[in-house]
């Protein structure tokens, strides 16, 4: 069976008998979790086990773990992560070995795809929602560090996530809400495209801005727009990996499209994503969404072969050389202790 080209939400710590019933007659290719389905390692553990007995032992489990703010996975049980903003000016080897760390974290309770790095800029005036989850204002510094975090998450056999293609950071409005529209030239918008450009052969996945850029298409947003996935995320950027939406169900899209799954794989996408975890939400978005594209299951597969075996690192190793740098970049800088973790 073949198939959704989805990654849906779940509701709570457990499976219940309704979605187990529904990931078996519309089978999605994979899920994404919260905080609301998270609890304990064990618990993890448990439920992404139910998942992968229904939907097959690759199926996919996503999780926003960008370190700072955004995280599912969260003291006292697990450990802090610093947000990307930390690492500006620090060596690639600690990032690397922070996303190493950060992705085996993740594996140990069967989360396999990390919706990280951040490569959209921080730029000042901008609204909030990005802020410190992106590691600069300057390309050529997220294109570099952005490359560490994706090989550190690979070496831990995670699969990253490159968000938000093709640029969240000029948006002066929050997508979850309102649909922001940039303004900005073609020229301007080279800079926002160039981390993407570095990484498009990384063997990551990327995510979509729900953002409207007037300059290359003034009808639609970046997630349903043929003309955006196409002209420049596909063909611009180069970018031929595993293309997610962001959530459907954000602000940003609301009243887009009557069927915004058709319409963002209709546009180039190969997944979409539907975070509810609503039943009725999820059962309707599954009812109707196209099955997963031979091209995007060759993606898929790709990713996959650039993750490293899972074998269990040298955590203690890693957690050392990262807390060495970002110690040493506070004792110039003093200021809160990104690298605290839980006792």
């Amino acid at each position: 069976m073949t198939p959704r080209a989805a990654i849906i939400g779940l509701s709570g710590l457990r499976l219940t008998a309704e979605e187990a019933a529904l990931l078996r007659a519309r089978r999605p290719v994979g899920a994404i979790l919260f905080a609301r389905n998270v609890a304990e390692p064990g618990q993890l553990r448990a439920l992404t086990g139910e998942i992968r007995d229904i939907l097959g032992a690759e199926a996919p489990i996503l999780v926003d773990q960008e370190g700072g703010r955004v995280a599912r996975l969260k003291p006292p049980q697990w450990e802090r992560f610093p947000p990307a903003a930390a690492f500006e000016h620090a060596p690639e080897a600690a990032l690397r070995a922070n996303a190493e760390l950060l992705g085996r974290v993740c594996r140990e309770v069967g989360l396999d795809v990390v919706c990280a790095p951040v490569l959209d800029l921080r730029l000042p005036g901008a609204h909030g929602v990005i802020g410190d989850r992106a590691f600069s204002e300057d390309p050529a510094v997220i294109a570099r560090l952005g490359a560490a975090f994706v090989a550190g998450l690979q070496a831990a056999g995670a699969i990253p996530v490159i968000k938000h293609i093709p640029g969240h950071g000029r948006a002066l409005a929050d997508s979850h809400h309102e649909l922001p529209r940039v303004t900005a030239s073609v020229a301007d918008l080279a800079a926002d495209i160039a981390p993407f450009q570095a990484l498009a052969g990384s063997g990551a996945w990327a995510m979509t801005a729900h953002v409207l850029y007037e300059a290359w298409d003034r009808a639609l947003p970046a997630t349903i727009s043929p003309v955006v996935i196409r002209d420049i995320i596909r063909g611009e950027i180069g970018f031929e990996g595993v293309l997610v939406t962001d959530d459907l169900a954000m602000g940003a899209l609301a009243g887009a499209s009557n069927d915004l799954a058709s319409a963002a794989l209709a546009a180039g996408c190969d997944l979409v994503l539907h975070c509810t975890g609503r039943l009725g939400d999820t059962a309707a978005l599954l009812a109707d969404c196209p099955t997963l594209t031979d091209r995007a299951a060759e993606r898929l597969a790709q990713a996959r072969a650039m993750t490293e075996a899972f074998h269990g690192r040298r955590p203690d190793a890693l957690r050392a050389l990262r807390d060495a740098a970002l110690g040493a970049l506070a004792a110039v800088a003093p200021g809160d202790d990104p690298t605290a973790r839980p006792a």
